[in-house]
């Protein structure tokens, strides 16, 4: 993996302070309202759903699954609504990050989860373009060193893939384990962000 770890750049006290500084704010979801749409990318069609103002989903597949989810966490029907505005934001610097051009995403954030999970998310939005970090890191940073499967079971649910970057946590052997859509999506993500993969 050439990727860098961020333990090779970083000191200890330099991890901490990006963990408690969110490269990305969040926001509490807007109840009653579930729209989205799917949209093309190099890695298949995704799910985007949202709550009229801010993207609270980005799914690479089991798309009638997260709806129905999403629907009986809301308590909303689900709408289409292609031409949505942060659908349209989130369409375009998809393209750009897939491209290469983009390396930070600005979008409004609505995911929904607990505290924990919550600050889990928080802390994968620090982990720079190009970097990965292990599930023990992350830990470390949230002041939890042993919660290292708690973490893991909280990066499987982040409900924002490739905008919250949890594939940019790798297991502390180097290998591509807990992906919720799969391995090859992981590599190819992190040899895109690499600089070794062009879509």
């Amino acid at each position: 993996m050439a990727t860098t770890r961020i333990t090779d750049q970083d000191t200890t006290a330099a991890l901490a302070q990006r963990a408690a500084e969110p490269a990305m704010t969040f926001v509490d979801p807007r109840p009653g309202t579930l729209v989205h749409t799917t949209i093309d990318s190099p890695l298949g069609r995704l799910l985007l759903t949202s709550d009229g103002q801010s993207l609270t989903g980005l799914h690479l597949g089991d798309f009638e699954r997260v709806l129905e989810y999403a629907q009986l966490k809301t308590g909303a029907k689900a709408e289409e609504a292609d031409d949505h505005e942060v659908f349209r934001r989130t369409t375009a610097q998809l393209g750009e990050y897939f491209a290469g051009s983009r390396r930070v995403f600005d979008l409004p954030l609505a995911p929904s989860g607990t505290e924990f999970q919550q600050a889990v998310w928080q802390a994968l939005t620090t982990i720079p373009y190009g970097s990965t970090a292990g599930y023990g890191e992350l830990a470390g940073w949230l002041g939890r060193p042993l919660a290292a499967r708690a973490v893991g079971g909280a990066n499987g649910k982040n409900p924002i893939s490739i905008i919250v970057p949890c594939h940019r946590v790798i297991g502390a052997n180097g290998t591509m384990t807990g992906y919720a859509w799969g391995e090859n999506s992981k590599h190819d993500l992190l040899e895109l962000e690499a600089g070794r993969r062009s879509f």
